[in-house]
Formats: C-alpha cells, sequence, structure tokens
C-alpha cells in the first residue's frame, strides 16, 4: 500500500507558528520562551520556525508586525466616542481571542533593536491616532496615559486581579468612558 505525501499549508504553519509564539513570548517572555516549545504547541516540526522566519528574533519581530496590524486594525480609532468600547473590547477579547496577548506583547522588549523600533512605532502609532481622534494631535502625553492604562488593565485582568479580570466588556466601557473624557476630551 503506497501512502500518499502529506499535504502542506504554509500559510497555515506560518500562522500557527505565529500564534503559538504569540501566547509563548506573551506569557513567558522573550528570554524564557524556546522555539521547540513553540514548534510544539504548534503541532510542528521545529525546524520550520527557521524556514519561515529565520530565527527567534525574526519570529518575535513577526509577532510584534502582527500585533502592530491587528491594533491598527482595531475599530473606533477613528472617533472618541467610539474608542471606549473598542479598547473594552481589545481588553476583554471580544475583538479576537489574542488580543489581550497582543497588547501585552507590546509591552515586552526583546533586546533586538529592530524588534524595539516596530514595538515602539506601534505603540506611538496608536497613541497618535487615539490623540488625533480627540481633535487635538498636541494631546499625545494625554493618549499615551490612555494607552499606559490600557495595559495596566490588561495586566492586572490576566494576573486574575478580581473583580477586574471577570468584569464583562460592558461594565468596563462606562469606567473607561470617563477615563478617556478625562484625559482627552478639550
Amino acid at each position: 500500500m503506497e501512502l500518499s505525501p502529506r499535504r502542506r499549508d504554509a500559510d497555515r504553519t506560518r500562522r500557527l507558528l505565529l500564534d503559538a509564539a504569540l501566547v509563548r513570548f506573551t506569557r513567558d517572555g522573550y528570554a524564557a520562551t524556546r522555539l521547540r516549545d513553540v514548534a510544539d504547541d504548534a503541532g510542528v516540526n521545529v525546524a520550520l520556525v527557521s524556514r519561515y522566519f529565520e530565527s527567534k528574533e525574526g519570529l518575535f519581530t513577526a509577532c510584534l508586525t502582527k500585533a502592530g496590524d491587528e491594533l491598527r486594525r482595531s475599530p473606533g480609532e477613528a472617533s472618541l466616542d467610539a474608542a471606549p468600547a473598542a479598547i473594552a473590547a481589545q481588553i476583554v477579547g471580544r475583538a479576537g481571542p489574542q488580543r489581550p496577548y497582543q497588547l501585552l506583547l507590546l509591552l515586552r522588549s526583546s533586546g533586538d533593536e529592530r524588534a524595539e523600533q516596530i514595538r515602539l512605532g506601534v505603540l506611538r502609532g496608536y497613541s497618535e491616532r487615539l490623540a488625533a481622534a480627540a481633535g487635538d494631535p498636541g494631546r499625545l502625553l494625554q493618549a499615551q496615559l490612555v494607552l499606559a492604562a490600557t495595559a495596566g488593565l490588561v495586566l492586572l485582568r490576566r494576573s486574575g486581579l478580581q473583580p477586574l479580570a471577570g468584569v464583562s466588556e460592558e461594565a468596563l466601557t462606562g469606567p473607561l468612558r470617563d477615563m478617556i473624557e478625562a484625559l482627552l476630551k478639550p
């Protein structure tokens, strides 16, 4: 009996590796993440990491790029009134199961200069869009304070701090609206 060759799907394999790496890098940090663990989580051979991403640094950079792309596509950034609900969706994860991980990943450092530039560029761009949504690009500091509070909410939620860890998106939207209005509304 002749076995048929296993069908390969490069895009699917790449996505599996990125998703597994996103979780590992966020949870364990850059230094503690082992490529073998990422490959095991993705259900693929570890050699495929090198094939698709060249190195651990390349995989981390790809994760940062993916996180940045997802945040750039976030709803609600064009309107300050829509921002609280959009941010609540990101924190709770309704906007996608990986969304809170993406926010956490943007707080991680790898020591790689290129990855750092991407990470800081994404964070800067997100806060610039918030300031622009407020109608005043000069309110960048206030927008970065909103971003810092959002990152803190994700961290505390992930740590299991109650009641924050169990709060619904709807319950989170009101306090976020109050904070955003206090910081960004003229």
